[in-house]
């Protein structure tokens, strides 16, 4: 990284550092930690899952492991979105960081599916399962992703797969608190049905989250307007600028999930006087002298 303009990084970030420490610097540590927790409670989970029978354990071992995977691909996109631009990609590989939450999102609904089949037959033919044990497992989960979803938190405006991390941590905490429930239920009432029926439960929390997650990325990954941004504002923005005359072919789209590109066309004078140079078409970008072109030639 940019190790060599760290210690001054607070005195003097407004005029040259804002464009190197990047918000995926601050998130590469927060995943890394975050895989490792969560890897470490899935095999935890997993293991107690299938010795204690507990459908909605797996249920939630599932989800957690998902988070896993969306946790490694999003650090993988952080990587990924960092390499240099070359010959024939010319934007470097930002785009994968919304394949990633794409992939990510897919892979979701598919785990939904198995387990969602597993659980509805628990319901129909419910097994006894140790009660206890499952509430003791599922509350470390809670301790467990409480603590990933904050290592997240004062970073998850930033960018799609961070606050999908962070949400998917925070739902996470709560599904696990239903397993403790349903498991403190069991121990005291033997309703062995209800295992089944928490793991649906937790199955639909999955789902809604997912959903949006997989309509963010698509939307994202077929070129739509990012959901922060009005296109009628920046028009506004733009039309006032001093020697625009007019504005058309507009196109806003998401380089990566932390950034946006936009073309267009101005009606500028500047057209007007180069066409009197015999310069028939002329791409112009403008900079400002308070935010001058980032880029080493510069």
């Amino acid at each position: 990284m940019h190790s060599h303009d760290h210690g001054h990084s607070h005195g003097d970030h407004h005029h040259h550092h804002h464009h190197h420490v990047s918000p995926g610097d601050v998130a590469n540590k927060a995943f890394i930690a975050g895989i490792a927790l969560n890897s470490a409670y899935v095999v935890i989970q997993f293991i107690a899952g299938l010795m204690t029978h507990s459908m909605a354990l797996l249920s939630d071992a599932g989800h957690n492991l998902s988070d896993v995977a969306s946790l490694a691909l999003s650090l993988i996109a952080f990587k990924l979105a960092k390499v240099k631009p070359t010959e024939s990609f010319t934007y470097g590989y930002k785009k994968t960081t919304i394949l990633a939450a794409l992939t990510n999102a897919v892979f979701l609904c598919v785990a939904i599916g198995i387990l969602g089949y597993e659980s509805v037959n628990r319901l129909l033919h419910p097994q006894p399962i140790e009660g206890g044990i499952v509430a003791i497992v599922a509350g470390i989960g809670i301790v467990i992703n409480l603590g990933s979803a904050f290592l997240f938190f004062r970073n998850k405006d930033h960018d799609l797969n961070t606050k999908g991390a962070y949400l998917h941590l925070l739902t996470d905490a709560l599904v696990s608190l239903g397993v403790v429930v349903s498991g403190v239920i069991i121990k005291f009432t033997n309703w062995y049905w209800l295992d089944g029926a928490v793991s649906l439960v937790v199955l639909i929390v999955i789902l809604l989250g997912t959903w949006s997650l997989l309509t963010a990325s698509l939307r994202l990954s077929m070129d739509a307007v990012p959901d922060n941004i009005e296109v009628g504002k920046i028009e506004q923005v733009i039309q006032k600028v001093k020697g625009v005359e007019s504005i058309h072919h507009m196109h806003i789209w998401a380089m990566s999930t932390t950034e946006n590109a936009l073309t267009t066309h101005l009606v500028h004078h500047i057209k007007h006087e180069l066409q009197h140079q015999n310069i028939q078409h002329a791409t112009i970008e403008l900079e400002s002298a308070a935010m001058p072109c980032a880029d080493e030639e510069c």
